[in-house]
């Protein structure tokens, strides 16, 4: 195990610890999977469910795999075998996320931050219903400009 994976999971462990615990988190978030809702770098504020509470189709919530923590979008929720189960996705990802169950749930964002530290309106991400499709195109294009941006960097070396 380096140095940089026995990082990343004290730190994810922590994090699961402080959300157990009833604190609010932060997180950096990397990829693009919630854009335009999340820009990569922006600042997560992670907050547990109040005892009780149940997610509600709409919210962006955060649930823990091995490894680490997924902020994704909460479309659906039904039960089967008299648990409930839960389904997630990506504001710009193809299709939905296998369904997890309430203890995979680390908590919901009740705030986003973008990367120069302004707080992103609530009305932009909270409740809304993405356009899939247009998010993907747009994550492509952003993907383009990126892999242009870097190869001519590269050439002026």
């Amino acid at each position: 195990m380096t140095s940089n994976t026995l990082s990343h999971t004290v730190l994810k462990d922590i994090g699961f610890m402080l959300l157990a615990e009833g604190k609010t988190i932060r997180v950096r978030a990397d990829g693009m999977s919630m854009h335009p809702s999340i820009k990569s770098g922006s600042v997560i504020f992670i907050e547990p469910y109040e005892p009780g509470a149940k997610p509600r189709p709409g919210e962006i919530i955060a649930w823990k795999r091995d490894t680490g923590i997924v902020v994704h979008r909460l479309v659906n929720a039904y039960t089967q075998k008299m648990q409930m189960h839960y389904v997630t996705r990506g504001d710009s990802c193809m299709g939905e996320d296998d369904p997890i169950v309430f203890e995979q749930i680390a908590g919901k964002v009740v705030r986003i931050e973008y990367p120069e530290g302004k707080p992103v309106p609530q009305h932009k991400y909270a409740g809304i219903k993405p356009n899939y499709r247009r998010n993907r195109i747009l994550v492509r294009i952003i993907s383009q400009i990126y892999r242009v941006k870097r190869l001519l960097s590269w050439r002026s070396i």
